[in-house]
């Protein structure tokens, strides 16, 4: 039987999912993906960020849309507060992958989601960014991800779908290993 052809449904098409596992595994080329945002400054500390494009599956891709993100500092940092801060975004960024694992891999082993919701805090010394304490992190000092999650399962099964979704997210690796970055002025 089809994993979507059941009773249970947590809006995942997980037979696409493992048929793109499949596909790719037989043409690794096709898995090499670059992600694009492009972002202008509007003014002050804000910004806006978009997202259209992206490469994939060996040719240029689009979104249906273009998505925009405005990012701002709060008025007490002397800013307009027009947006949530970058790091606020990062926070958002991982939560979103996370959760989403949790679904798929809900559907993926017969577990029917009825709601699921998930709280991040992360520390941050901010004497760091502006430069008061060299030897202060600019960055968090942890970050914390707490789940409520009701399911048709027991306590553990649902331990074991975060877990898995930990191992898989993308974001969750980004943020806990390092990673190159170039940063280039034309």
């Amino acid at each position: 039987m089809s994993t979507t052809q059941n009773s249970v449904n947590n809006g995942v098409n997980v037979d696409a999912l493992l048929g793109a596992r499949e596909a790719l595994s037989k043409a690794p080329e096709a898995a090499q993906f670059k992600w694009r945002a492009t972002v202008k400054w509007v003014n002050g500390t804000h910004t806006r960020s978009m997202v259209e494009g992206f490469y994939g599956l060996g040719a240029e891709q689009k979104h249906k849309n273009q998505f925009t993100f405005e990012a701002d500092h709060p008025e007490i940092f002397a800013s307009q507060d027009k947006g949530a801060t970058p790091v606020e975004l990062v926070l958002a960024g991982l939560a979103s992958c996370l959760t989403a694992g949790v679904a798929a891999v809900a559907q993926l082993r017969q577990i029917q989601l009825r709601s699921v919701s998930a709280t991040l805090e992360a520390g941050m010394d901010i004497r760091g960014i502006l430069g008061a304490d060299a030897d202060v992190r600019n960055g968090f000092d942890g970050v914390k991800v707490t789940y409520k999650i009701d399911a048709d399962a027991s306590p553990d099964d649902i331990k074991a779908l975060v877990a898995q979704s930990q191992k898989r997210s993308a974001v969750y690796d980004i943020i806990t290993n390092p990673t190159n970055v170039a940063v280039e002025v034309e």
